[in-house]
This record gives C-alpha cells, structure tokens and sequence, in this order.
C-alpha cells in the first residue's frame, strides 16, 4: 500500500502541471506530489513534495478529497489526498520529475492524462468533497465510483 498527495497549484486561472519524464507515468501530465515519508501527515506531505517538486512554498491549501486506485502500478494499492494550492511564494524552478508548466485551466483536459484523471479532475475543482476508486488493469483504465461529501 502507498499513501500519497496529489497536489494542483493554481494561479491567475493556471494550474501547475508537471509532465512526467521517468517512471510508469512517463510522458503523462499530472498535478505535483507524491509518496509520504515516515510520520509525516498529508499536509507536511503535500508541502514538501510541493516544495521539492517546483520550489514552491505552500502558505494555503485546500484538501479536496481521496482518491484509490487499487493494484494501480501493477504492485501496490495507491491512496491519494487530494489538494489545492490557493496561496504560495518563491519561483518555480525545474525538477528531476519532468518539465513544469503553467496550463491555462481550459486547457488542461487537452493534455496526456490518465483516463480517470479527466473523470476526477472536474471534481478537484468543484465544491463537494469526494472520495473516488479507480480501477486499471495493465494500465487500461476500466471504471470507477465515487462518493461526494
């Protein structure tokens, strides 16, 4: 089992995108994130893996909801907290995960996503606070459900 954040920075109608350049997720766009440290909680999480993917500082955020994605990488269950980065401060600056980009919000369902994250994405933004299961078999999305609080 692998417990995560998934984090979408916004600014001036942009979300911070970083499109991924190893890994099973390579050449797929994403919001930043990633595995928890030992004891850390989803907040200390959420801003340092902010902080190490993009330089940025997080003053504000907004937890949104959790996402499963059960057998995802073909070895773990995955759990994410889901986040929205209101207020931050420093520069972004590049990072080992890939390339970063400023995606004007009408645009991000154009970019190389994962099938369930245009189902959840709307969600992120919404204002209901949501617990969604994704299921992919050998990386082919298949169905999910979700739960809105």
């Amino acid at each position: 089992m692998k417990l995560a954040t998934l984090v979408y920075v916004q600014q001036n109608g942009h979300t911070l995108m970083l499109h991924k350049a190893k890994g099973y997720q390579e050449g797929k766009w994403n919001g930043l994130g990633g595995k928890f440290d030992a004891g850390e909680s989803p907040e200390e999480c959420m801003k340092r893996e902010t902080f190490e993917e993009s330089g940025l500082l997080v003053e504000e955020a907004q937890l949104k909801g959790f996402l499963t994605w059960p057998d995802f990488d073909g070895e773990d269950d995955w759990y994410a907290f889901v986040f929205v980065v209101t207020k931050f401060s420093g520069e972004v600056r590049s990072s080992d995960e890939g390339e970063l980009e400023w995606i004007p919000n009408d645009e991000v369902m154009n970019l190389n996503l994962w099938p369930g994250d245009r189902v959840f994405l709307p969600w992120v933004f919404g204002n209901k606070f949501f617990s969604g299961k994704f299921i992919y078999e050998q990386g082919e999305f298949k169905d999910y459900s979700v739960v809105f609080y």
